[in-house]
């Protein structure tokens, strides 16, 4: 028996002699990212078709489509965009100054970040959205309440990150500006800022994901002009085609400025990758 044993573990291959295989998933083609959201069209306009989707609930993507090219043509969705555009870069505006003046004093001040950070993050759990009533008593009904709600939007996500980025700056890089005998100007600009710049460039994404949901909910009260003011009328008149694309350009508008900050960010941060 032991001579048995002997011969099969000499017949059987070692473990070293294996070939080890390794498997590798083949990626996978950008273009199939679309299967899931052209199925979901398909049915969705299948479900419109047969009437299991009643057209007075949401109406079909070819009536959208065919809604939007009417809106386009006849001039309408140019002057609504116009209007929500307008609204949003002031809005931003606004909130860009009152953001980076407090983040910075926070960050580089300790005094700075004793009085304006407990404030600040005071507010900032406030829902800002239920702070429409006191908007509407305070501006009234016009543009302004609808840029301030904007504004105070896109200000918080943006005070956070600026104000964590300037404090996470390496102190051993301070340590050796102050060694080299920079000016606090100096260190300002050549250490803290660069730092600081990729969570600001965070926060700005999320500012602006946050300024678009404000315009969105700012121009459902009172609206006579901008997308909110469209989608409101074909409320009305139960044209939830016109309401998909109203909510269509606004999903659009999202995107676009995400990939405006992204391509800023690369273009910004390319030192980053030649380290």
């Amino acid at each position: 028996m032991p001579v048995l044993a002997a011969d099969r573990t000499h017949d059987a291959p070692s473990v070293a002699a294996i070939p080890t295989r390794k498997f590798r998933r083949r990626p996978l083609s950008g273009a199939w990212r679309w299967l899931s959201p052209v199925a979901l069209l398909l049915v969705w306009q299948v479900a419109s078709g047969t009437g299991i989707l009643p057209e007075d609930k949401l109406a079909s993507p070819a009536k959208v489509l065919a809604a939007g090219l009417d809106l386009a043509t006849s001039g309408q969705l140019g002057d609504a965009f116009a209007v929500s555009l307008r609204r949003v870069l002031i809005g931003v505006a606004v909130g860009a100054v009152i953001a980076l003046a407090l983040g910075i004093t926070a960050g580089l001040s300790r005094w700075g970040a004793v009085l304006v950070d407990p404030p600040v993050q005071m507010l900032r759990t406030l829902p800002f959205l239920g702070l429409i009533p006191l908007f509407i008593i305070w501006f009234g009904i016009g543009e302004e309440p609808k840029i301030a709600l904007v504004a105070l939007g896109f200000a918080f996500p943006l005070y956070l990150n600026v104000y964590a980025g300037i404090r996470d700056t390496d102190p051993q890089l301070l340590e050796a500006t102050a060694v080299l005998g920079f000016t606090r100007w100096e260190r300002l600009a050549h250490v803290v800022l660069p730092a600081a710049l990729p969570q600001a460039l965070v926060g700005l994404r999320q500012g602006l994901g946050v300024a678009w949901l404000s315009l969105i909910v700012g121009e459902q009260i009172n609206a006579d002009a901008g997308l909110g003011y469209l989608i409101n009328n074909a409320r009305d008149f139960l044209r939830t085609d016109q309401v998909v694309v109203g909510l269509v350009v606004y999903a659009g508008l999202g995107l676009l400025t995400d990939a405006l900050v992204r391509a800023l960010e690369r273009k910004a941060l390319r030192w980053r990758n030649t380290r």
